[in-house]
C-alpha cells in the first residue's frame, strides 16, 4: 500500500541521515509486531509483584510488549504534572529492568488530556519534565493518551489551534521529537473506535487531521468498531489504516470488565483472525481488573500471536480458540492447585503474586485514590487483605463465622436418629430431624484441595466473554427459560397435561437442578482450593452466581404443583410471566450494542428470567469479608419440616426468655402462633433454609391476606382453642397469653395497607446465620413465587424473636 511505503520511506531516510550502526536494528524494531498487555483499566492498579508475574507469563507465552497506563494511578492521569518520588522512581526503574530482562518492551503511558492547556508553555514544560524523568529511568517507549476526555477546548487553545485534533497532534509531535523520536511512540486519539467517530470513520475531520498531521512513525491506538469489539475485520481495519495513513495498534478491551462489577471474562482470545496482523502495528489486550483471572486470556493471546510464525501451514498451526482454550486450561490447572497465599507468597523465589481490581477504555468513571504502587482505592467489591496469610475457610473457625459455627454444633434441635452422624464425623453431613438423607443440592466442602478440570471448565463457561456465553451458561439459561415457559404442564390444578410432557418437564428440571448444584459445589471448591491468590480474585463472582443459582433452583423446585393455572382468579402463569425477560443479554446486545448495556452477565440474565428480575437490589449484595464454603440449600417447605420449624422458633423464643422454659406444658404453642397458620393454610408459599446442620431459617408467605384472615377465623383459631382448652386455670398462664396473642395476630389490617400490599411475608433465621445475604436470597425466593402467581406488592411482619 502507498501508505505503508510512505511510512517506511520516512523511516529509512531519517535513519540514513542519522547514520550509526544501530540503524538496521532500529528498522527491525519498528517492524516488530507488538503483542502483549496494556494495564489501562479504571480501578486499583496491579501490584509490583503481580506485574513481575505478568512478565514471566508473557515471556513464557511469546508476548513482547507491556504498556503501563492504569487510569487510577494518580500520577498517570489526575496528577500527571507531578514527578515520581525517589521511592516511586526506584520501583519504576526496577519494573522497567524486569521487563527488559525478559525481552519485553516497556511502554510508559501518560494521560494529560483531562486538564492540559495545549497552548500553555508551562504545561508543555511539565509534560516534558515527566517524560524525561521516566526516560532517565531506562524507558525507551512511550504513549500519550487522550481517551475518555471532553472534546471542548479552553479559549486560549481555541485561539492557538484550528481544532481539537490539531492541538493534540501538535503537542504529541513535540513530545515525540523531544524524546528523540523513539522507535515505539503511541498516540491514543479521543475518537478511538468507530462508534465514537463523527460522522463516520472515513469522514471524521478529527481522524483526517490525525492522519495528515501526526508524524508518520507515531502509531495510533484503535479499539475497533466499538469500545469493546465483538470482532475485528480486515475491511474495517483497512478503512482506519487509510484515514490514519498508517496501520494502527489495537487496544483490545475484549476481556476488560471494569464496567460491570458482576462480570468476569475467562474465555479464550476470540474474534480476531491472525491474518489481521498485516493491517496492524500490534495488539495489546486490556484484560480483567482481577489479575488472577487473566491466565487463560493471556495464554490464548500468546497462542494467537504464534499461530502464523510456525513454518508448517497445516490445520494444526492455525489458531483455533477452542483448541487454545483447552491448552490453556491444562496449564491453568497446575497454577490453580499451587499452594499460594493471598499475596502470592510462596516458598519459591520465582513465584507470582496476587489480587487487585481495575478498569478499561470505557466511559470515564470518577477517579479513585491510588498510587504507582497500587496500594489504595475504593474497590468495586470488597478488597481482601493481601499482605497477610489468607483467612481460613470453613469449617475452620474464623472471626464472626467461627463463633456462630461453634454454637451451631451444639444446636439442640436434632433428635438422635439411627443414621445421625456421630460426633466428629465429616463436616458437611446433613443432620437433624427428617435429614437422614443428603439434602438436595449439597456436596462435600472439605478443606484445601484440588479443583477438577470439569469444575474449571464450568467456571470458564459461566464467565466466558462479553458477547458470548460458554456452554454451561447457555445450558443454564436455555433450561431455565424452557422450564418457566412450560411450567403450566405441572401447575397446581392442571388436568390436561400429557404424561410424557410432565415427564419431559421433570427431566429437564432435574438436569437444571443438577447444574445449580454443580455451581454451589464450584463455589465450595474455589473457597477450599489451595491457591488463595486465585480465590480472592474469583470469590466475589462465584459467590454472586451461587446466590443467584440458589434462587433459581428454589424457584424451579417450587414451580411443580404450586404455580396457579389459568382457571385461578388470583393469577396464572400466562398473565404473570410477561414480567420476565424473554431474551438473553446476548440477544439484547446484538452486534451494535456495547456489553455494558446489559448488566450482570449470567447472574443478571438468570435474574431477568425470574419474575422479579427487575429488582436488582435483591440480587446484588457484597460477599462477606472472609470467604466461606459453608453450604446452604433453599427449597420449598415439605410437611416433614414442621417439627424442625417448630423447634427452631421455640429455640428463638427460649433465647428471648433467657433460656427459661415457659411453655413446658404445651411446647408447640410458640410454633402454632408464629408459623402454624401459614404452614397449615398456605404451605405452598413457605421456603426452608438449611445448612449442613439442619434447618436454620424460613420465610413464610401469604398470597392474599384478606382471604387468609377469613380462613384463619373459620378453621385455624377454632382448632387452636380445641388444642389448648382452658381447664379451670390449670393451663399455664403464659400459654393462655400466647393463645390470646394468636387471636390478636389474626386481627384485621387497615384497608389502605391491604389495598396497596395484598400479600404478606415473615422471615425467621437463627442468630448464628451471620451471612445476611443468604437471608436476602431466601426472601428473594419467596418474592419470586408470589409474583409468579400475580402478586408483586407485599408487606412483612417483624419476627417475634431476634
Amino acid at each position: 500500500m502507498l501508505i505503508g511505503k510512505k511510512h517506511e520511506e520516512y523511516t529509512r531516510r531519517r535513519l540514513e541521515a542519522e547514520g550509526g550502526s544501530g540503524a538496521e536494528d532500529m528498522m527491525e524494531e519498528k517492524k516488530q509486531f507488538l503483542c502483549g498487555v496494556v494495564e489501562g483499566f479504571y480501578g486499583r492498579p496491579w501490584s509490583m509483584d503481580q506485574r513481575k508475574v505478568l512478565f514471566q507469563w508473557m515471556q513464557r507465552w511469546g508476548l513482547n510488549t507491556y504498556l503501563y497506563g492504569p487510569k487510577d494511578d494518580l500520577k498517570h492521569r489526575l496528577l500527571w504534572r507531578e514527578v515520581y518520588s525517589p521511592e516511586e522512581e526506584g520501583q519504576l526503574r526496577t519494573l522497567i529492568k524486569e521487563a527488559q530482562s525478559r525481552g519485553l518492551k516497556f511502554v510508559y503511558a501518560l494521560s494529560p488530556g483531562q486538564d492540559i492547556v495545549f497552548s500553555s508553555s508551562c504545561d508543555l514544560t511539565l509534560l516534558k519534565r515527566k517524560l524525561r524523568q521516566v526516560s532517565d529511568l531506562g524507558c525507551q517507549a512511550f504513549a500519550i493518551l487522550f481517551d475518555d476526555i471532553d472534546h471542548s477546548m479552553c479559549q486560549a487553545d481555541s485561539e492557538a489551534f484550528s481544532s481539537f485534533a490539531h492541538a493534540q497532534v501538535t503537542v504529541t509531535n513535540e513530545m515525540y521529537r523531544f524524546l528523540g523520536e523513539p522507535p515505539v511512540f503511541l498516540f491514543c486519539p479521543t475518537e478511538y473506535c468507530g462508534s465514537l467517530c463523527s460522522p463516520s470513520v472515513s469522514k471524521s475531520p478529527y481522524l483526517q487531521t490525525v492522519g495528515e498531521d501526526l508524524l508518520p512513525n507515531i502509531t495510533v491506538i484503535w479499539t475497533g468498531s466499538k469500545v469493546i469489539s465483538r470482532k475485528l475485520s480486515v475491511d474495517c481495519l483497512a478503512e482506519v489504516e487509510t484515514v490514519l495513513q498508517r496501520p494502527p495498534i489495537i487496544w483490545d478491551n475484549l476481556h476488560a470488565n471494569d464496567y460491570d462489577s458482576r462480570r468476569l471474562f475467562l474465555g479464550p482470545f476470540k474474534g480476531r483472525e491472525p491474518q489481521l496482523k498485516s493491517h496492524l502495528r500490534g495488539l495489546l489486550l486490556n484484560p480483567n481488573c482481577e489479575f488472577e483471572a487473566n491466565y487463560i486470556p493471556l495464554h490464548t493471546l500468546g497462542s494467537w500471536n504464534r499461530a502464523e510464525k510456525e513454518e508448517r501451514k497445516d490445520e494444526e498451526c492455525e489458531y483455533c480458540p477452542d483448541r487454545a482454550l483447552s491448552a490453556a486450561l491444562q496449564d491453568w490447572m497446575e497454577e490453580l492447585n499451587q499452594p499460594l497465599q493471598a499475596g502470592r507468597q510462596s516458598a519459591r523465589a520465582e513465584q507470582r503474586s496476587s489480587a487487585p481490581t481495575s478498569r478499561c477504555k470505557t466511559p470515564d468513571r470518577s477517579d479513585c485514590s491510588s498510587t504507582f504502587r497500587g496500594t489504595s482505592t475504593v474497590a468495586k467489591l470488597p478488597v481482601f487483605p493481601l499482605n497477610s496469610s489468607s483467612p481460613p475457610s470453613s469449617p475452620t473457625k474464623v472471626k464472626g463465622e467461627g463463633e456462630g459455627r461453634e454454637v451451631e454444633k451444639k444446636r439442640p434441635n436434632q433428635p438422635c436418629q439411627p443414621n445421625h452422624p456421630a460426633p466428629g464425623s465429616r463436616p458437611g453431613a446433613p443432620t437433624g430431624a427428617g435429614r437422614g438423607q443428603k439434602a438436595q443440592g449439597w456436596g462435600q466442602c472439605g478443606a484445601k484441595g484440588l479443583l477438577s478440570e470439569s469444575q474449571v471448565r464450568l467456571l470458564v463457561g459461566l464467565h466466558y466473554l462479553p458477547h458470548e456465553h460458554g456452554p454451561s451458561a447457555q445450558k443454564l439459561l436455555q433450561d431455565l427459560s424452557w422450564l418457566k415457559s412450560n411450567c403450566h404442564v405441572v401447575s397446581a390444578n392442571s388436568k390436561k397435561a400429557l404424561p410424557q410432557k410432565v415427564d419431559e418437564w421433570r427431566g429437564r428440571a432435574s438436569r437444571f437442578l443438577s447444574l445449580c448444584e454443580d455451581i454451589a459445589q464450584l463455589h465450595c471448591s474455589v473457597v477450599g482450593g489451595a491457591n488463595r491468590a486465585v480465590l480472592y480474585d474469583l470469590y466475589p463472582y462465584v459467590w454472586d452466581l451461587r446466590n443467584t443459582a440458589l434462587v433459581a433452583k428454589a424457584f424451579i423446585c417450587w414451580l411443580e404443583g404450586r404455580i396457579l393455572s389459568d382457571s385461578s382468579t388470583l393469577g396464572s402463569w400466562r398473565n404473570c410471566f410477561h414480567w420476565c425477560g424473554k431474551t438473553t443479554g446476548a440477544d439484547l446486545l446484538g452486534v451494535e450494542s456495547e456489553p455494558w448495556v446489559f448488566k450482570g452477565g449470567v447472574s443478571g440474565e438468570v435474574q431477568m428470567l425470574l419474575p422479579i428480575g427487575s429488582s436488582s437490589e435483591l440480587f446484588t449484595h457484597p460477599p462477606p469479608l472472609f470467604p466461606t464454603s459453608r453450604l446452604y440449600n433453599i427449597r420449598p417447605y415439605h410437611n416433614k419440616d414442621k417439627v424442625d420449624l417448630y423447634r427452631m422458633v421455640r429455640q428463638l423464643h427460649l433465647r428471648t426468655q433467657g433460656g427459661q422454659e415457659s411453655t413446658t406444658a404445651h411446647p408447640d404453642v410458640v410454633g402454632d402462633r408464629c408459623v402454624g397458620p401459614c404452614l397449615a393454610l398456605c404451605p405452598e408459599y413457605s421456603f426452608i433454609l438449611e445448612d449442613e446442620l439442619g434447618v436454620c431459617g424460613c420465610v413464610l408467605g401469604i398470597l392474599d391476606v384478606r382471604s387468609f384472615a377469613k380462613r384463619c377465623q373459620a378453621s385455624w383459631l377454632p382448632a387452636m382453642r380445641d388444642k389448648y382448652p382452658s381447664k379451670g386455670g390449670n393451663t399455664h398462664s403464659n400459654t393462655q397469653d400466647l393463645i390470646q396473642l394468636m387471636e390478636e395476630d389474626q386481627g384485621e389490617y387497615p384497608d389502605s395497607l391491604i389495598y396497596h400490599f395484598p400479600s404478606q411475608l415473615r422471615l425467621d433465621a437463627l442468630p448464628e446465620l451471620v451471612d445476611i445475604s443468604v437471608s436476602r436470597t431466601l426472601l428473594t425466593a419467596l418474592l419470586t413465587a408470589l409474583k409468579a402467581n400475580g402478586k408483586d406488592r407485599v408487606f412483612g411482619v417483624c419476627p417475634l424473636f431476634m
